[in-house]
C-alpha cells in the first residue's frame, strides 16, 4: 500500500471537483455506448463518475476505503444519479469476477498505487474481451510555467520527493505505455493532453488553491514529518504561488499521459 499524497483537504477537493468527463476523460468518450457497464477506479469526488454515468448503463464506483467512497456518494446523491453502485476496492486485487465490465477507467489512479502493473492486469481482468481499459495521469516532471518563480522549483522538487517518499511515482503520465506493455497489454493506442492555466481567473483559482495545498493539505503534513521541508520553506512556496498567480504573463501547463487499451 502507499500513503496519499494529495488527502483530502478541502483545498485538494476543490481541484478534484472541477474535473468533468469532458476535461479529464475526452480521449473515453468518443468509445463509450449506451450499453456499457463501466468500472470507475479511485472515483474521488465523483464528478466525472456522474458524467460517465449519464453515457452509460451502469457505473461501478471504486475508493480505497468508505470515507473516500462517501465522496462520491454525495456527488452521485447530488447530481441525481440513479445508475451508480459503489464498492470499496483495492486495485491490486479487485473485488469483482473475470469479464465483468465493457469498461474500466482510471483517472489520476496509476500515480499512487504500490504496483500499477499489478493494477492494469486486475483491470484488464475484470474486463470483457474487445473491452477497454482507459487509464490518464499526469506527468508532473513535464509540467510547464512561465515566469520562472524559484519558489515553484521547489514546489516540484518537494512534490516529486514526497510522492515517491509515498511508493507513488509522479511521472506516471510518461510510463502508461511501458506499464501497459509489462502487464500484457498489446492492442494499446497512446495519447496525450493538458490542462492549461493562462488567465487571471484560472491563474487566481489554480495558483490559489495549490498556495492553501501547500500550508493545509496532506502533503504539507508529510514534507514537515519527512524533514523535507520547514514551516518557512512551505510559506515561501505558498507565497510563490501567489506572485505567479498575480502576474499578468502567468501560464502553466500539466500534461497527462493516457491509455486506451483493447482487452484481448
Amino acid at each position: 500500500m502507499t500513503t496519499y499524497t494529495h488527502g483530502h483537504h478541502e483545498s485538494v477537493l476543490r481541484s478534484h471537483r472541477s474535473r468533468t468527463a469532458q476535461n479529464s476523460a475526452a480521449y473515453l468518450l468518443p468509445l463509450l455506448t449506451p450499453t456499457d457497464r463501466l468500472l470507475d477506479l479511485g472515483a474521488g469526488p465523483g464528478t466525472i463518475t456522474v458524467d460517465l454515468a449519464e453515457r452509460v448503463a451502469q457505473v461501478t464506483a471504486t475508493e480505497i476505503g468508505p470515507d473516500e467512497l462517501a465522496l462520491t456518494r454525495a456527488t452521485a446523491a447530488e447530481h441525481g444519479s440513479t445508475n451508480i453502485d459503489f464498492q470499496v476496492a483495492d486495485v491490486h486485487a479487485l473485488p469483482f469476477e473475470d469479464n465483468t465490465f465493457d469498461v474500466a477507467h482510471a483517472h489520476q489512479v496509476l500515480q499512487h498505487v504500490a504496483d500499477p502493473v499489478q493494477a492494469l492486469r486486475e483491470l484488464a481482468r475484470v474486463v470483457r474481451p474487445g473491452g477497454i481499459v482507459a487509464v490518464r495521469d499526469s506527468d508532473y516532471s513535464a509540467f510547464a510555467w512561465w515566469p520562472r518563480v524559484p519558489a515553484l522549483d521547489t514546489w516540484l522538487e518537494l512534490y516529486l520527493a514526497a510522492t515517491r517518499a509515498n511508493g507513488g511515482e509522479p511521472d506516471a503520465g510518461r510510463r502508461l505505455l511501458s506499464w501497459a506493455h509489462a502487464a500484457g497489454l498489446e492492442d494499446v493506442t497512446a495519447t496525450s493532453s493538458t490542462w492549461c492555466y493562462a488567465t487571471p481567473d484560472e491563474r487566481e483559482w489554480w495558483g490559489g488553491m495549490w498556495a492553501e495545498r501547500i500550508l493545509s493539505s496532506a502533503i504539507a503534513r508529510q514534507l514537515l514529518d519527512a524533514g523535507l521541508a520547514t514551516p518557512t520553506d512551505l510559506q515561501e512556496i505558498s507565497a510563490g504561488w501567489r506572485a505567479w498567480a498575480a502576474h499578468p504573463d502567468g501560464w502553466f501547463s500539466l500534461l497527462h499521459g493516457e491509455l486506451i487499451c483493447r482487452v484481448g
